[in-house]
């Protein structure tokens, strides 16, 4: 798309949720259920950086426990009061709450344990040759030069398509 096709501005809620909900594989993509994601920066041809707008429904999860090895990650919490989860331990966070993941730095997601929904600002680098560990399964994820994901078991053996 040419940059003089895409918008100066937009509502927020007005872009719409990514059809994909995960690129994980099964076992694991059933439990990001609950879990939606606007990608409001792709809505600007953004290609640096992505943001999403997500939202947890209560009992859901951001994603599987995980660390980035080139990708920055910041979190800015906008409604409701998801739990920060990370080896060190938990964090209930609040409206106005930041948090933040250097490339390298400590696995972490996110639980919504609270009854309504929780919604925040999800911020993160683009960089290339990125790969994902996921401390608590049998998973590997290396993104691709396209910015797609493969996931493999952690012995390099791939998981069977669901």
């Amino acid at each position: 798309m040419r940059q003089d096709d895409l918008p100066a501005a937009l509502m927020a809620m007005d872009v719409p949720e990514r059809r994909r909900r995960s690129s994980y594989p099964e076992p694991f993509r059933s439990r990001t259920e609950g879990r939606a994601k606007q990608p409001l920066g792709d809505a600007f041809g953004l290609r640096n950086f992505g943001v999403n707008l997500t939202t947890l429904a209560p009992g859901a999860v951001s994603a599987l426990h995980h660390a980035h090895s080139r990708q920055d990650e910041f979190v800015y919490v906008l409604e409701g009061s998801p739990t920060l989860v990370t080896d060190a331990g938990e964090v209930e966070l609040r409206p106005g709450a930041i948090a933040g993941f250097r490339a390298g730095g400590p696995a972490h997601h996110l639980v919504n344990r609270g009854d309504v929904p929780a919604r925040y600002l999800e911020i993160g680098d683009r960089s290339a040759g990125d790969a994902v560990t996921y401390p608590r399964d049998d998973l590997a994820g290396t993104q691709a030069a396209d910015g797609s994901w493969r996931f493999t078991r952690k012995d390099g053996t791939p998981h069977d398509a669901a």
